[in-house]
């Protein structure tokens, strides 16, 4: 489906994903140290990313000190990543999950990002979930299904730069995907309040991991005419701290362990916040 930008000065482009299951299970019939190693390396990793993400409240020295295993952690990502697919069909993928991390917030989701009418659509069948979207494309060549939504005025073609057309606290979870990861320092100084503004108990943010979803932003630059500036996961926990945005601890840990039970391992970053009081 071809798209035209709301605003030229920003394009949305594609993400990559990974395949950590497929890769360790054929090499683990090749050799029993090389098994042994890979369960010793899958276990430091798996630390040194639960540390990465969850301390991140306690400071940015704490960010600081973990940065170089995180780092290490992307580049082994990026090195098993597979195909490709972007933030919003992960977030798509991590629904289930979500509902457990946020069980009392999933009956009023507001989404924004590109594809917005999939993940409305979506969420719409959900019990108990009333949901609303914002486009930053145009979407004249949307199926009839999307332009029903719009119609209806559930899914709004906007440019997320500017104030949303929401009172504040209008929704109990607002989630981002393949949308921050193309705004400058200075339009995120706008858009990232104002996303906060409107929700009444949290924020889920999807973003890129740097380097390895790389390829597949500049393989896009033909369509969407420049690429994404992914950002590490400690560049973003510094921004947030510096905008007066906490981490919301709680769902965060259902989020981890729902994640586990469900053998999840995300190709996107994630991070939970809480809402502006």
């Amino acid at each position: 489906m071809s798209r035209r930008p709301v605003n030229p000065t920003r394009r949305l482009v594609d993400s990559g994903t990974i395949s950590l299951g497929g890769s360790v299970q054929l090499k683990s019939r090749s050799s029993p140290l090389l098994t042994i190693g890979l369960v010793l390396l899958g276990t430091i990793l798996f630390f040194a990313y639960s540390y990465s993400i969850s301390g991140w409240t306690r400071g940015v020295d704490v960010v600081s000190k973990f940065e170089g295993s995180f780092a290490f952690y992307n580049s082994l990502l990026g090195f098993l990543c597979v195909g490709g697919v972007s933030c919003t069909l992960e977030l798509q993928l991590a629904l289930p999950i979500l509902k457990k991390a946020y069980v009392d917030s999933m009956h009023k989701v507001l989404h924004v990002g590109p594809d917005t009418c999939s993940v409305v659509s979506k969420l719409l069948k959900e019990d108990g979930t009333e949901a609303w979207g914002v486009e930053p494309y145009d979407i004249d060549d949307a199926d009839n299904q999307c332009q029903k939504l719009v119609r209806k005025a559930i899914v709004r073609v906007a440019d997320i730069k500017f104030p949303l057309p929401y009172r504040a606290k209008s929704f109990s979870l607002v989630m981002v995907s393949d949308a921050l990861d193309y705004l400058s320092p200075r339009y995120l100084n706008r858009t990232l309040p104002e996303l906060a503004r409107v929700a009444s108990e949290g924020l889920v943010i999807f973003t890129g991991y740097p380097g390895r979803q790389q390829r597949a932003k500049v393989a896009e630059l033909s369509k969407f005419g420049r690429p994404a500036k992914l950002r590490s996961a400690s560049w973003w926990i510094r921004y947030f701290v510096q905008t007066s945005l906490e981490e919301n601890e709680a769902a965060t840990k259902k989020f981890q362990q729902a994640a586990v039970k469900r053998s999840y391992r995300p190709s996107c970053q994630i991070f939970h916040l809480k809402a502006y009081p």
